[in-house]
């Protein structure tokens, strides 16, 4: 069966990844009927019905608790490891060796990087969820990409999860030239962020990819598609004025 992790779904027990969810997206290999709490898809599955619906929304949150707490326990494991090595960079820059001050001062904003990446995959959404305007949004983090966003092109999420989403995004897919681009498919808006440049390794490989799977995924309940060269595709919810 597929079941719903965020905005997308996952197989079991293979874990393979489909998205968005849609009732007008099945994953492959089917036929597969769709699964469905409340009048929101959670899944699908061979047979339908109730049973199966909340047995797959169970996976869906359990899923979503492991991934988390896998990602919080690599980040905070690597937040030690460059806290022991600015702990002894520092000692040895007290004891004579005064060189080894810009050493510190680096190994201390890494240190920063890293705690901040820890709050952020730990966190719980605060904020209610709203109608955002992407263009604001991407205009203020994408100040120098090449932007084509439709003007009515309006999310349905919170505003500093997008900011912290797409801050990261940025930063894992290059620091080449930026395109972004929008696209309404059904009711979804499918961003797509690419680079002219190389993506670049970050130093730790835990807080490009997977932290912002997390956050797209459980924070925005959206979908992260990195299969395209050169960059990423978002998949957001889009939000229905009434």
């Amino acid at each position: 069966m597929w079941v719903r992790v965020g905005g997308g779904m996952e197989s079991v027990p293979d874990r393979k990844r489909h998205g968005p969810a849609d009732m007008a997206f099945p994953p492959p290999g089917g036929p597969w009927e769709p699964l469905a709490l409340g009048g929101r898809l959670v899944g699908w599955g061979e047979r339908g019905g109730l049973a199966a619906a909340r047995r797959s929304a169970e996976l869906g949150q359990q899923l979503v608790e492991q991934e988390r707490s896998y990602l919080v326990g690599r980040l905070g494991h690597k937040l030690r490891s460059a806290v022991l090595a600015l702990q002894e960079s520092a000692r040895q820059a007290a004891f004579g060796r005064p060189e080894l001050l810009e050493t510190v001062f680096e190994q201390a904003q890494e240190v920063g990087r890293r705690a901040a990446a820890l709050e952020a995959a730990a966190a719980v959404p605060k904020e209610r969820a709203r109608g955002v305007v992407l263009g604001a949004v991407l205009n203020f983090i994408l100040p120098g990409a090449a932007r084509s966003l439709p003007a009515e092109a309006t999310v349905v999420g919170s505003e500093p999860a997008l900011v912290e989403a797409f801050t990261r995004l940025r930063d894992w897919v290059g620091a080449g030239e930026l395109t972004v681009d929008a696209d309404q498919i059904g009711g979804w808006w499918k961003v797509s962020v690419r680079s002219q440049g190389s993506r670049q390794p970050l130093p730790v490989p835990e807080m490009g990819e997977p932290l912002i799977r997390l956050l797209v995924d459980t924070h925005l309940d959206g979908w992260l598609d990195s299969s395209p060269d050169g960059g990423a595709d978002v998949y957001l919810p889009a939000h229905r004025s009434k």
